[in-house]
């Protein structure tokens, strides 16, 4: 009997377990389901412990803004763009095809933008590798197509740059930069999280392989130099912002740097544009000339353009310059060709608008908490601020021409749509960001508690709904 009712006991103890199992929604630890393994390169809600909350309409607003001055001035200068055109290579352009294309170019950006809104990081995540893969395939195919002499990957000005479908155009050299910067974002992250950020084998050798193959299709293979600089920059701001230690920082810089002058030197075209880019700067101090030849025509052309603006510019139907004067008028020029029509003031709102872009989405850099959410903003800072430096700076003559376009103000569709899709990106992650800068350094980047998001917006989302649209 004693038996038996020691075996009774344990079978009412077996009940009690298993019912208190299932009353708690949980397995028993010998039953319980194996954990789910976390890839490196997720950007999950659930990773940063932040609730979701309202985005950064600000972006917006920059962002909407400048398109739509870009908008007004391809509706001024479009029927002179046109007949420039067709008078060039004898084209039958209306007066309002750029502006028309320009429109379709927007709304399909507007869509880019939403997809990145909406669309769960974790999708991106998944697919980095291939996003890349296909960049480079596209980059790589591009210049292998057009020395086989195909028709939609013809040499414009002697550079393999453009996939040409009639009339549409594709630029797989910024499908490369999402590439880049989605598959650093992951990798970076998982190496800082592991602390091996520095280390040669872990982390050095794989992101030098991919950025080397990377700026090498670009510079080397498409001959275009600006958007490699642009490329350099998104990897070492991700870099940068990883934790890299100062001294291997230096190392990478010092790399670089090597690489844009073995680039320079080796491809006439850019020797040519240093020693204009130079002779402009000894005619300016010894006011004598000391080049005659056209190679500084462009760059003349691009600061008459601004000097004729004056203070107020000479209004929206009064530029002279892109009635075929200055070469690319609505695409690399832009920013000289506003400076006609709105002056000194003009642009400088341009810029200030440009200054608030830029700050906010450093703004989302500094106050997110998750490292590989801040590896994202951070590359797309670098995108955007290092575009609209390179092409200020070239049609001021601070620097030679590099033809990179001014973020979405200048003509042509795969630019502002990867621009756009890019903000969209940081929109996302603004949802993610915390009250302020305080905070992290209190918590150490932990889950932030409900109390610290007063007036910052009530969360839409509870804290398990808030994981599945991240």
């Amino acid at each position: 009997m004693k038996l038996l009712g020691g075996q009774h006991e344990k079978a009412v103890a077996r009940g009690a377990l298993q019912r208190s199992t299932r009353s708690s929604g949980r397995r028993s630890p010998q039953h319980a389901a194996p954990a789910k393994h976390e890839s490196p390169a997720y950007f999950g809600a659930e990773v940063s412990g932040v609730r979701r909350h309202r985005p950064d309409y600000l972006l917006v607003l920059f962002s909407g803004l400048l398109i739509l001055i870009s908008l007004i001035v391809m509706y001024a200068i479009g029927p002179s763009r046109a007949d420039v055109m067709n008078a060039a290579y004898g084209t039958n352009y209306p007066g309002t095809y750029f502006f028309t294309r320009q429109l379709i170019n927007v709304g399909v950006a507007l869509g880019a933008f939403i997809i990145m809104a909406v669309v769960p990081l974790s999708f991106f995540s998944r697919h980095a590798k291939r996003i890349l893969l296909i960049g480079l395939g596209l980059c790589f195919g591009l210049v292998l197509l057009g020395y086989l002499h195909v028709p939609f990957a013809k040499p414009v000005l002697g550079a393999y740059r453009w996939f040409t479908f009639g009339s549409v155009t594709f630029q797989p050299s910024e499908m490369l930069k999402f590439g880049v910067l989605f598959f650093l974002g992951g990798f970076l992250g998982a190496r800082a999280r592991q602390s091996k950020i520095d280390s040669r084998q872990d982390t050095l050798v794989p992101v030098g392989v991919v950025g080397g193959l990377s700026l090498f299709a670009v510079i080397f293979l498409q001959k275009d130099l600006g958007t490699g600089l642009a490329l350099g920059a998104i990897i070492l701001a991700m870099l940068f912002i990883a934790g890299i230690s100062r001294r291997t920082m230096w190392l990478v810089l010092g790399i670089a740097a090597a690489g844009v002058l073995f680039s320079i030197i080796t491809a006439p075209h850019r020797m040519e544009r240093i020693v204009t880019y130079l002779g402009g700067i000894i005619s300016h101090n010894s006011e004598q000339s000391v080049s005659t030849s056209d190679e500084d025509y462009h760059i003349n052309q691009a600061k008459i353009a601004i000097g004729t603006g004056g203070l107020a510019g000479r209004g929206i139907n009064g530029s002279v310059q892109s009635t075929g004067y200055l070469p690319e008028a609505i695409n690399d020029s832009i920013f000289a060709v506003m400076g006609e029509m709105f002056g000194l003031v003009g642009l400088a709102v341009i810029l200030g608008l440009y200054f608030g872009l830029c700050s906010r989405i450093l703004r989302t850099v500094r106050l997110l908490t998750d490292i590989r959410h801040k590896l994202l903003a951070a590359g797309v800072f670098a995108w955007v601020s290092s575009h609209i430096l390179l092409n200020v700076a070239a049609m001021t003559g601070l620097m030679p021409l590099t033809g990179v376009p001014l973020p979405l103000l200048s003509y042509g569709g795969t630019s502002i749509m990867f621009i756009t899709a890019a903000l969209g990106l940081v929109f996302h992650l603004s949802r993610y960001t915390v009250y302020n800068e305080a905070y992290i350094t209190q918590t150490g980047g932990q889950h932030e508690g409900s109390s610290s998001r007063r007036g910052v917006g009530r969360t839409r989302y509870t804290s398990r709904r808030s994981t599945k649209r991240t």
